[in-house]
């Protein structure tokens, strides 16, 4: 299966890959934090952690990609999103026990960038609305079966179907924090 119910060991995950993060990137000044919907409990997902590095504004991005190249990853742009760099596995010989076994997506985005702001607007929301958690869940599931299970299919259908409904809810969401400020 595509998507698969919420699993209490994406927090283990999360945590096991933070850890090797931080000790990679100690002395930089940045935070680690689990964002995607496998950071929210309850919520289906695919099995991959999706990870944040958020990054001080003082901080060169050429100082995160020498840590991260040591470790094993290679820088992938941005991929269009301003704010958001890439970071991916690349061929190592040894295989790291952590990095490599744990299914991941690492960005770096700075503490600043609209791409992090909406990556926890939407995170938030749904870990406090139930309602459209359950809709964002029921979605995606038919998402994956209208895809007959292919990973590239739903990303595709993903992005036309489900990119309306995201940017809903992190408006929503933007509104909220707002109206909360005032």
């Amino acid at each position: 299966m595509l998507i698969q119910p919420y699993k209490e060991s994406w927090v283990v995950d999360f945590d096991s890959l933070k850890r090797v993060l931080e000790e990679a990137l100690a002395g930089l000044p940045i935070s680690v934090e689990h964002v995607g919907s496998t950071s929210v409990p309850g919520l289906a997902a695919k099995p991959i952690i999706d990870v944040d590095l958020v990054v001080d504004q003082h901080v060169a991005i050429d100082d995160i990609k020498n840590r991260l190249t040591k470790v094993g990853y290679y820088h992938n742009g941005n991929q269009g999103i301003p704010g958001r760099e890439v970071f991916k596995r690349g061929q190592a010989a040894d295989t790291h026990p952590v990095l490599d076994l744990v299914a991941h997506h690492l960005y770096a985005c700075r503490a600043a960038s609209d791409e992090l702001r909406r990556h926890r607007l939407f995170r938030d929301y749904l870990i406090a609305d139930d309602e459209v958690r359950i809709q964002y869940q029921t979605l995606k599931y038919a998402l994956a079966h209208e895809a007959n299970q292919d990973r590239k299919h739903y990303a595709l259908l993903k992005e036309l179907k489900a990119t309306a409904f995201i940017s809903r809810i992190i408006e929503r969401a933007g509104q909220s924090e707002y109206d909360s400020e005032q």
